[in-house]
């Protein structure tokens, strides 16, 4: 299984892309301004979308990818998401003025696009891929999702801040990687609270909530373009990034667009 990493930054700029993940040749998930590094035929292999949720910079994308590619689709995308997700999408995007509705176009017996529930702690079944939903809070409904092919899983929290019950779950499971949203300095951890998102200082305690016999790299995402180096010096003051010194709690890294993950 490979992971590509489309965007992971927290806002646009040059080289600055938002949240989307393309797994092997046939999942996306989320669908941020990343999505537009793909080639037309790249994006006509896509069959699944799965989005954490609805916030602009992580589905960005996806009325404009279906736009690209809707004359070829030999079926409709299948877009997976929560039920609030779901019902936002159609509200205030695929709402024929925003954008048109292609769960009812060309027509509703063959749209390009479908909708599909998920429920927190279901395990999807994709193309030989394991795909748990796991929980996230956040100020609208959202989700994570650990991703696996029979190796480790590459674990992705979404948008989330305090998060007790994802631990909980990512203690059970065999992770290769995980990858974890830090939007906003310290100095900015006021605003991370209100907007549920992860400072350095609400980083380093939740990642005390890892099991000490586990060890895995962790990558760090979802910066604000113009706050990267900052976060990231911060988060060196409690944990190294690497290259790994001594006596270092955990293996923590910065997430760049064009990396891949082969498990």
């Amino acid at each position: 299984m490979k992971v590509r990493v489309l965007g992971c930054s927290g806002a646009i700029a040059k080289d600055c892309r938002t949240t989307s993940f393309l797994i092997d040749r046939d999942v996306l998930l989320d669908a941020g301004t990343g999505v537009g590094d793909l080639t037309l035929d790249e994006m006509r292999g896509i069959e699944h979308v799965l989005l954490t949720h609805s916030h602009l910079d992580h589905v960005a994308a996806l009325p404009l990818m279906i736009d690209a590619i809707a004359s070829g689709l030999p079926r409709p995308v299948q877009v997976h998401a929560l039920a609030g997700t779901i019902a936002a999408l159609k509200a205030h995007l695929f709402n024929d003025v925003i954008w048109p509705d292609f769960t009812r176009i060309p027509s509703e017996q063959a749209p390009f696009v479908q909708f599909r529930e998920l429920r927190i702690g279901e395990t999807l079944h994709l193309g030989g891929k394991h795909i748990e939903v796991l929980p996230a809070v956040h100020t609208v409904p959202a989700v994570g999702y650990a991703v696996t092919a029979g190796a480790g899983c590459w674990v992705f929290t979404g948008d989330t801040e305090r998060n007790p019950e994802f631990w909980s779950r990512l203690n059970e499971l065999n992770v290769a990687a995980l990858v974890i949203e830090t939007a906003f300095s310290n100095r900015e951890k006021e605003l991370a609270e209100r907007s549920l998102h992860l400072s350095p200082h609400v980083l380093a305690n939740e990642l005390d909530r890892i099991d000490g016999n586990k060890n895995f790299p962790i990558y760090i995402m979802h910066t604000k373009p113009a706050e990267t180096e900052l976060i990231m010096s911060e988060i060196q003051r409690f944990d190294q990034t690497q290259p790994l010194g001594h006596s270092v709690a955990h293996d923590i890294r910065w997430l760049r667009a064009g990396q891949e993950f082969e498990l």
